[in-house]
């Protein structure tokens, strides 16, 4: 269908008018990391305060929220997250990010908006200023939620533990989307397990460094660390059933500055995904398992040390809500789960109400996908589709006014 450019004023100071597709490549433009995403939440912020949102800022450090209360009835929450990923774009579009920053560890990297939360951002604000517009339509409570720290599933943690559900009150349920690059512009839905749970290590496994030419008197950390690397590949092949799901990757593997020195440590950075939290259980038992037993056999002077990176729930949908917000969206399309990870299901599980949470199909199947520096969701008809759901989904959970 043609784009559908939604003039919705960005509510700012000098009172500029800009349309959702201005809006969305100006966040392109600015992309900003887990829990620096000050520019985004300041926008966010403008958005729900010139629609009439009471607005609430700083909360998990960088989260945004805005209530819009129309009425007696329910309040439903309905999600954005704004970080992006530290990496360098490559898709040639003109407003393209050449944004280079520093990251947690103080180290320089490019930023790009490579899993579509720019989108998401976009698709809320525009949702939020129609709902408001069109108070006739609903009744009850509309909590919007801009989230950090998505990409590291911190964030959600962060807005509920700062006290999110006191600034807002307790939701009757919790709404979101994801863009995924299936059906242009569709609603992609699942009952049950969603996205799988997802947990990432460092692992620093501690030799005894010296000359590369007297490995004799030495532990060398790398051998042991590519042991460990080989040995763990057997967890998914040799110790869960082919029935369940589950992934181990290792990521990174670090060690060493010089090519004739034997290092004192190397690092690996591993994950873990499953749709099953027990199969999740025993992956992650497992690697410690195999890492401790590899230390072991090569003599380690002391233990491996584990850091947790990050870990996500299982994203599990509610049955009755998610059969009822697919007979609403249209058109929609059914899918598998997902092996990626989300902390959207937090703000469910903490208030302990039904969520729903769905795809967006933003690019023809086969395009580059979410985390590729080639990613570029088509603005028409992903964009007008996804104010559309978000809004069409409220409508729906709500009751209509009188």
């Amino acid at each position: 269908m043609a784009m559908t450019i939604l003039h919705v004023r960005r509510w700012s100071t000098d009172n500029a008018v800009m349309t959702l597709e201005e809006l969305y490549k100006d966040l392109h433009s600015h992309p900003e990391l887990a829990f620096a995403e000050h520019r985004t939440a300041g926008i966010a912020a403008e958005w729900l305060a010139g629609a009439g949102f009471t607005v609430t800022t700083g909360l998990g450090g960088t989260g945004v929220a805005g209530v819009l209360r129309n009425g007696d009835g329910p309040a439903a929450l309905v999600r954005a997250d704004m970080d992006a990923l530290p990496l360098r774009e490559d898709t040639g579009l003109d407003f393209a990010s050449d944004v280079v920053t520093d990251d947690a560890r103080g180290d320089r990297t490019p930023v790009m908006h490579a899993c579509g939360h720019d989108l998401h951002v976009t698709c809320l604000c525009g949702a939020a200023a129609e709902l408001a517009r069109d108070t006739g339509s609903w009744q009850g409570t509309v909590i919007a939620v801009f989230q950090p720290a998505e990409e590291i599933g911190a964030g959600a943690r962060a807005m509920l533990d700062d006290g999110l559900y006191a600034k807002t009150g307790v939701p009757d349920l919790a709404l979101g989307q994801h863009v995924l690059p299936w059906s242009t512009g569709s609603v992609l839905y699942r009952s049950g397990p969603f996205f799988g749970a997802a947990e990432s290590w460092d692992v620093t496994l501690h030799g005894r460094g010296g000359h590369g030419s007297q490995p004799e008197r030495t532990v060398d950390p790398v051998v042991m660390a590519a042991s460990a690397v080989m040995r763990l590949q057997a967890l998914v092949a040799r110790e869960i059933a082919p029935a369940d799901k589950g992934v181990v990757t290792v990521s990174r593997l670090r060690a060493g500055h010089a090519e004739n020195i034997i290092p004192d440590t190397a690092t690996i950075t591993l994950n873990f995904r499953a749709y099953d939290p027990d199969v999740q259980r025993r992956l992650t038992e497992g690697a410690r398992r195999i890492i401790d037993a590899e230390a072991a056999a090569s003599g380690a002077p002391r233990p491996p040390e584990y850091a947790v990176l990050s870990s996500f729930p299982v994203t599990v949908n509610d049955d009755a809500l998610t059969a009822r917000l697919a007979a609403a969206l249209e058109p929609s399309r059914e899918i598998d789960p997902i092996m990626g990870s989300e902390d959207f299901g937090l703000f469910g599980t903490d208030a302990g109400v039904p969520s729903c949470f769905w795809g967006l199909g933003c690019a023809p199947e086969g395009s580059p996908g979410i985390h590729s520096p080639q990613f570029a969701p088509r603005l028409d008809p992903t964009l007008p589709a996804g104010v559309n759901a978000l809004a069409t989904a409220v409508r729906e959970v709500l009751p209509p006014r009188g």
